[in-house]
């Protein structure tokens, strides 16, 4: 699910692709609908290939966004609320082996920033089920 979703560079927000073409994708915001074209100039990450430092193995953001949700309840985390010192220490509630020298402040504020984008639009699960995976596979 989050392979698909993809944050660009110097773009706010959260964009899903929709199909893509010779040098070039066609992606639409998810919050406002918006589709809108991006070139192989467009420095582009989709969620799927991002990790977070941990004191252990990194942990894939989808992992990570779970363990927000059932922390929050599935609740929007107010970010402009929170000072640095805030930041850290909610994150720190979610995630407590998270690698406190190389996760900034400005990456949990992202990460919280991203979730709420992806409640508004409608997603509570951001895993893959393994079976789902399998699937997937087998029919490819």
């Amino acid at each position: 699910m989050l392979r698909l979703i993809l944050a660009i560079t110097g773009k706010p927000g959260l964009f899903k692709i929709i199909s893509h073409g010779n040098r070039m994708l066609l992606v639409e915001e998810l919050t406002t609908g918006k589709r809108t074209p991006v070139h192989a100039r467009d420095k582009v990450v989709s969620l799927g290939d991002i990790a977070m430092y941990t004191e252990g193995d990194d942990k894939p953001l989808g992992e990570i966004l779970d363990l927000v949700y059932a922390h929050q309840n599935g609740d929007k985390i107010d970010v402009k609320s929170l000072d640095n010192d805030g930041l850290r220490a909610k994150f720190g509630e979610i995630l407590a082996d998270y690698d406190r020298d190389r996760v900034y402040p400005s990456d949990i504020k992202k990460l919280f920033s991203w979730y709420n984008i992806l409640l508004d639009a409608g997603y509570t699960k951001f895993t893959e089920e393994p079976e789902a995976e399998e699937e997937a596979a087998e029919e490819a």
